[in-house]
């Protein structure tokens, strides 16, 4: 009886199998007639519609290009602004640093003159002094020197003083301005106070006396000398 069952159960199996094979392929069959007949409807569809595609098709394009011919003039003219933009801040930022570099060279050259005209006011003053020892010295009578010894050690303080200030004078760049009588009459480092009359036309403007000598520091006049010229 258990044999026969099992041989039942496994007939039933069976059978059940080969049902759902068959109706497997059915619905594959179903499946592929439905694909053919809607293929075979769009083909007719497709060839029926094909002017009207075509035509809409061609306006597409049409459209399309115009599309991309405007892109392409507002690129053109978005990039010519930009290199009008770039060639302007170019020259701006040139031109900065330009006027950067002259601003620095001129705060270079303020800042060498500072510290070499720095001390000119108090050369003026000194110069005051320098000419009150000038003066003492030719004032001595030269030939009463070696006579007096007083006299004469008074002269030699005054003559070393007098030289001492001049190495200092020079030191710092502070140095004479000496003309002499017949030398040409130079309006930076010469001040005509007086004229003297002369026959000699050659001589026309040229230094005649000197009243007090003159200073220059570091090429920089800042006391003229006082002298007259001959007028011819």
């Amino acid at each position: 009886m258990a044999t026969m069952a099992n041989m039942w159960i496994r007939s039933a199996q069976r059978l059940s199998n080969i049902t759902q094979i068959h109706a497997t392929r059915q619905v594959s069959r179903s499946a592929h007639r439905s694909r053919f007949w809607s293929t075979t409807a769009t083909d007719t569809n497709s060839q029926t519609n094909d002017t009207p595609k075509t035509s809409e098709n061609t306006e597409s394009n049409d459209a399309t290009k115009s599309e991309i011919a405007q892109i392409e003039l507002k690129w053109k003219e978005e990039k010519s602004k930009l290199e009008e933009d770039l060639k302007s801040f170019k020259d701006k930022y040139v031109r900065s640093l330009a006027e950067t570099e002259n601003v620095r060279t001129r705060m270079i050259k303020q800042i060498e003159d500072a510290k070499a005209f720095g001390i000119q006011g108090f050369c003026k003053d000194l110069l005051e002094v320098a000419d009150v020892l000038n003066m003492a010295v030719d004032n001595v009578p030269k030939e009463e020197v070696p006579k007096n010894v007083h006299l004469k050690n008074l002269f030699h303080g005054l003559t070393m003083t007098e030289s001492q200030l001049q190495k200092a004078f020079n030191k710092h760049g502070l140095v004479k301005i000496e003309p002499k009588v017949g030398d040409k009459f130079d309006p930076y480092v010469h001040e005509a106070m007086f004229q003297v009359p002369t026959e000699n036309k050659e001589s026309n403007s040229n230094v005649a006396v000197v009243n007090k000598i003159g200073y220059k520091l570091k090429e920089r006049t800042i006391r003229p000398a006082i002298v007259g010229v001959f007028k011819a």
